[in-house]
């Protein structure tokens, strides 16, 4: 006999894990199974199940069509972060080296500096 689950308080939107959602996704392929009897049985909407069952279609056909292995959103977006971050630090790296550059010409113009490469002196170590 199956439970009913009465909800008496808010709770906070269910995280649910990737084992979990490949075992309810893989249960919509068992002959018989329909996806409210999957979705009763989780607990969740069948909207849900529907469209997990399309995300993972759909990451299965563009891994397929690229030739390549899916990789996670999460993933994407963590190393797309950090992409950002890099052009940010090379940006402003380029920045001081353009600075640094027409302050050693000026340098060169005004003869506050040699142009022949800086002699170690004898007396210090």
């Amino acid at each position: 006999m199956e439970s009913i689950e009465v909800v008496t308080s808010v709770q906070r939107r269910r995280r649910w894990t990737l084992p979990e959602k490949l075992r309810a996704v893989e249960e919509l392929n068992v002959p018989g199974m329909t996806v409210s009897y999957v979705a009763r049985k989780y607990g969740i909407s069948p909207s849900l199940l529907f469209r997990w069952r399309k995300l993972m279609s759909e990451g299965g056909k563009q891994a397929i069509k690229a030739d390549d292995e899916v990789v996670a959103a999460a993933e994407v977006r963590e190393l797309k972060k950090r992409i950002r971050e890099l052009e940010r630090v090379l940006g402003r790296k380029t920045l001081e080296n353009e600075i640094l550059k027409e302050a050693v010409s000026v340098a060169h113009e005004k003869k506050l500096i040699s142009r022949l490469p800086c002699l170690p002196d004898e007396d210090f170590p």
